[in-house]
């Protein structure tokens, strides 16, 4: 009987944590791997750049291991490379040749870039408990 207590006092402080920490939904995009460096975000229920930068984020930080550096655009958005339907992004942890520096949140221009952190910074978007730190 008190473990019940227990556990519904533990579910109950659950939410007052993570409202302090903050607690990130991802936008839950599909992300492929094309390469060792290239990965493909699948647009779906239409997200938009910020969205897709988010994917390309996490995925960069929680797979590749990046968490410094920059992201490219490698393919604009267009129809998937992974997939046989659909329209995609391949995004590179690789610097192009001659890269921009600008700062753009588009997913329709080759070379177009974000620093990994400022890209992750999107997904904050899909905080639903936001700690009014940022």
């Amino acid at each position: 009987m008190p473990l019940r207590y227990l556990a519904a006092a533990i579910l109950a402080l659950a939410p007052l944590n993570a409202g302090a920490n903050g607690f990130y939904f991802d936008p839950g995009l599909t992300v492929n791997p094309v390469s060792a460096t290239q990965f493909e975000v699948i647009e779906a229920r239409g997200e938009g750049a910020r969205g897709m930068w988010c994917a390309a984020a996490r995925y960069a930080v929680y797979t590749l291991g990046q968490d410094k550096g920059r992201l490219y655009v490698d393919t604009p958005r267009g129809p998937s490379v992974t997939q046989n339907s659909g329209k995609g992004v391949v995004f590179t942890t690789q610097a192009p040749e001659n890269p921009t520096q600008s700062v753009s949140v588009t997913v329709r221009r080759a070379g177009a870039s974000l620093p990994v952190i400022h890209a992750l910074q999107f997904c904050r978007d899909y905080d639903v408990f936001p700690d009014n730190n940022f």
